[in-house]
């Protein structure tokens, strides 16, 4: 090499150390400066909290209990409320009377005269079906000769005694019968991401969340990325249907006028630094950290450093509190720490399981700038000594 070249070579050198390898490009953090970054104020204004993946922490996650619908259920409807009367329903109203009733007008079209055949001096009985009544708004219905009756509340059953105590004193042994023709009370709105969306009515069977989304076809993505929100009274809850399907606690009964959604939301993880992949969805009911690290390729052989992966996530305050960590409205932000050569994180990051929205960082090794600043030294020699070795 001649002396100018070698004169090149230190020149350039020199100035890219004066630089200093941080004006070099990069793609994160190395694990030294993520860790010192935890108590160092106006690097933490979120205050999260790096907590090392051991096997005490995973039992803490794998205890981990979904958020349920039981503050809903706490208001779930009574046996046979479900078939009750209501604003908007439309009533089938019949009523029975012996001898010339109240409602007989003396011939065949006011009503249906029977006798028996075995009492030949049995007095004859009237039917009367009445045209279909409405219930207004306020849940009461007009009834001939007797005015307003307020019916909201009162099954077919009970109606129909209510209306014959009040018909005593002016037909002879009345008996009412009561049958519901519309029953917009007692039904449910269901919408979204579903096969047939629209109203669904309930019966006494007492029909549960999982049931009206069956009814109304099911969902039309996957389970695993369907969400249901249930709003009863102004409180919305939301569970995953997949959990829906296998956690019977869930199933809690529907009220009249509650509404379902169902929501296609397809989950994802997000993945930082030296890595080979930026996002992947998830794709299964359920995806461990191994199988995420592994999707992405696994920490880049070139640029990483497999003892600093980091999960990224705001826990629920449950969790935090089991480890030790004081809760947060939100969530606690918690930075999970995992060491990739040591062989017992493999077992570890295989019971964890991840969440939607997670952030993975693989943290940048400690060599890897210099790397980058060496291929950056021969990238600005290179053709200089190419040059020289054309003159000789």
């Amino acid at each position: 090499m001649s002396r100018s070249l070698a004169r090149l070579v230190v020149l350039v050198a020199g100035v890219l150390s004066l630089a200093g390898c941080s004006a070099l490009p990069g793609t994160g953090p190395i694990e030294a400066d993520v860790l010192s970054s935890q108590d160092k104020p106006g690097h933490n204004p979120l205050g999260f909290r790096i907590v090392p993946l051991t096997p005490a922490t995973v039992s803490v996650l794998e205890s981990e209990q979904l958020p349920s619908l039981s503050t809903l259920d706490a208001t779930a409807p009574a046996l046979g409320a479900n078939g009750t009367i209501g604003p908007g329903d439309e009533l089938s109203i019949s009523v029975f009377e012996v001898g010339s009733g109240l409602f007989a007008s003396g011939n065949s079209a006011a009503g249906a005269r029977t006798r028996s055949s075995s009492a030949p001096d049995t007095p004859a009985s009237n039917v009367t079906m009445l045209p279909p009544i409405g219930v207004d708004q306020h849940g009461d219905i007009p009834f001939p000769y007797i005015g307003n009756l307020h019916a909201a509340g009162m099954t077919e059953s009970e109606l129909g005694k209510a209306i014959a105590s009040h018909l005593a004193g002016l037909a002879q042994d009345p008996q009412v019968l009561v049958h519901i023709l519309t029953d917009l009370h007692n039904s449910v709105i269901v919408s979204g991401d579903i096969h047939h969306p629209g109203r669904q009515f309930l019966t006494l069977a007492h029909e549960g969340l999982l049931d009206i989304v069956a009814m109304a076809g099911g969902a039309t993505h996957s389970t695993e990325d369907s969400i249901v929100l249930l709003s009863r009274k102004g409180v919305t809850g939301r569970v995953p249907l997949r959990t829906l399907e296998n956690d019977p606690t869930q199933n809690i009964p529907l009220m009249p006028g509650d509404q379902v959604q169902v929501i296609y939301l397809p989950r994802t993880y997000t993945v930082f630094g030296a890595a080979h992949v930026t996002e992947t969805p998830f794709n299964t009911p359920v995806l461990t950290l191994a199988q995420a690290a592994a999707r992405i390729g696994g920490p880049d052989d070139a640029r990483a450093d497999p003892n600093a992966v980091f999960l990224f996530r705001f826990e629920s305050n449950p969790v935090a509190g089991k480890l030790g960590l004081s809760p947060r409205p939100g969530g606690v932000p918690i930075i999970y720490k995992l060491d990739m050569m040591e062989p017992t994180a493999y077992f570890l990051a295989g019971k964890v399981a991840m969440k939607d929205k997670d952030l993975i960082y693989v943290a940048n090794a400690k060599t890897d700038r210099l790397y980058k600043l060496v291929n950056l030294i021969g990238t600005l020699v290179s053709p200089a000594m190419s040059a020289a070795w054309v003159a000789k």
